[in-house]
């Protein structure tokens, strides 16, 4: 990636919403709510099927925070004076199509919630990590530095 590829730093715009906490995230969780309920939806919410699922309640699915307010930041970039002509359509294609594709499918953070219906979701089970195996190590070795490379210098391939 080029480096002006890389996203500019803009001090004057919110950070992620999850590297905020206490009052600072709840009123970005308020203005992200408002946003949804004011403007997304109104513009873009379609039918809810079970094919295109929607939760009522969905600032109770961490994902969903996580994907909407991906997609109000970029919607700030993307719709403002400074980003041309071509900025909301660029906004539609490349941002909120797929965010949505990824929110109401069968198998994404609403399924099994309807109106009047929220149904919460568990996050997969994780073992803890106890070293390296790439390379064929299985973990079972005798504990010394030998057995734990650095993982920057294993081959996973």
């Amino acid at each position: 990636m080029t480096e002006s590829a890389l996203p500019q730093e803009h001090s004057d715009r919110p950070p992620f919403i999850f590297y905020m906490d206490g009052d600072e995230y709840l009123d970005e969780l308020r203005n992200l709510t408002t946003w949804v309920s004011d403007l997304l939806l109104p513009l873009y919410g379609r039918e809810t099927t079970s094919q295109q699922p929607w939760c009522p309640r969905w600032w109770e699915h961490l994902e969903a925070i996580a994907r909407l307010h991906a997609l109000w930041l970029a919607w700030q970039e993307y719709t403002g004076a400074e980003a041309g002509a071509s900025g909301p359509s660029v906004w539609q294609r490349d941002h909120l199509g797929p965010a949505l594709a990824e929110l109401r499918s069968p198998s994404g953070p609403f399924a099994g919630c309807k109106e009047g219906s929220h149904r919460a979701k568990t996050a997969p089970v994780v073992e803890p990590y106890d070293g390296p195996v790439a390379g064929g190590d299985t973990g079972t070795g005798t504990g010394t530095d030998s057995d734990h490379p650095d993982p920057y210098e294993v081959s996973l391939w």
